[in-house]
């Protein structure tokens, strides 16, 4: 059995058809009938890094792409949620329409902000509310999704203590609890206990991350930034190494750092 695709690909419902299509009994893809949300949970995710990397490049055709990928999963989740009787794309729509509307009060209502800090703050007012609502308030730290990229989720666990006070007055008394950790993980390295080892480099990662939090960054964006700067700087080693004719393991250490120095002056020039 073979589906006529949509003569007009320019609307969602075009997308929904090609959706169902796929899924069909019938005439469908086994690929994709053969999935189910735990099986695409992965792509979802990938997906999402994608556009997050066409934005980083400002490259808009690929971040038109790659945003049809995502969108692609959102319409792939909600058919099969339809399938079940659960819910289909039209309830998705609702929902976020509905949230939108009901965490802008003060554009869709009375409210007034004076700013986008305190617009922030009233959204976490809001959202901690729903949450309420849900049933899920036991803890400021309850719905923070495990899911998560570790860092991420540790500055959303931070923010969350932050926002009922559990907090440290300055960047600097960060500081002083990440040299603490630090001070822990050598102690640790001395015992030589694995375990301690790599529950201290965790407390060390996770206080970098309230830092991050403290000094209003994205830790994600930060990292990225600095892989993509240690990425830049090891080509100049591989360079050095290329044109000194010689393998790698003739350089000593002090070699490669040299080469390294030469990439960093490069990038200040």
């Amino acid at each position: 059995m073979a589906f006529d695709p949509p003569s007009d690909r320019r609307s969602i419902d075009a997308l929904r058809s090609i959706m169902a299509s796929l899924r069909a009994p019938e005439g469908g893809c086994p690929w994709d009938l053969e999935q189910t949300h735990a099986t695409i949970a992965h792509y979802t995710i990938e997906e999402a890094y994608e556009v997050v990397d066409a934005i980083e490049q400002a490259d808009d055709r690929d971040l038109r792409d790659e945003l049809g990928d995502l969108l692609l999963q959102v319409v792939f989740h909600a058919q099969m949620a339809s399938e079940r009787g659960a819910f289909d794309f039209d309830d998705v729509v609702e929902a976020i329409s509905d949230k939108m509307v009901r965490r802008h009060p003060h554009v869709f209502g009375d409210a007034v902000e004076k700013d986008s800090e305190s617009q922030l703050g009233r959204w976490e007012d809001i959202k901690a509310a729903e949450r309420a609502e849900k049933g899920k308030a036991e803890s400021v730290l309850d719905d923070v999704p495990t899911a998560l990229p570790g860092f991420t989720r540790a500055e959303k666990l931070a923010r969350r203590a932050m926002r009922v006070g559990f907090d440290w007055p300055d960047p600097a008394g960060v500081i002083a609890k990440l040299r603490e950790e630090l001070d822990e993980v050598e102690e640790a390295l001395a015992e030589e206990d694995d375990d301690h080892i790599r529950e201290e480099v965790g407390d060390f990662l996770f206080t970098a991350a309230c830092l991050t939090k403290k000094l209003r960054l994205d830790g994600e964006s930060v990292m990225r930034e600095a892989n993509a700067k240690f990425q830049r700087r090891f080509a100049a080693v591989e360079e050095g190494v290329a044109e000194s004719g010689r393998p790698w393991e003739e350089h000593r250490l002090e070699d490669l750092e040299a080469y390294w120095a030469v990439g960093k002056a490069k990038e200040k020039e």
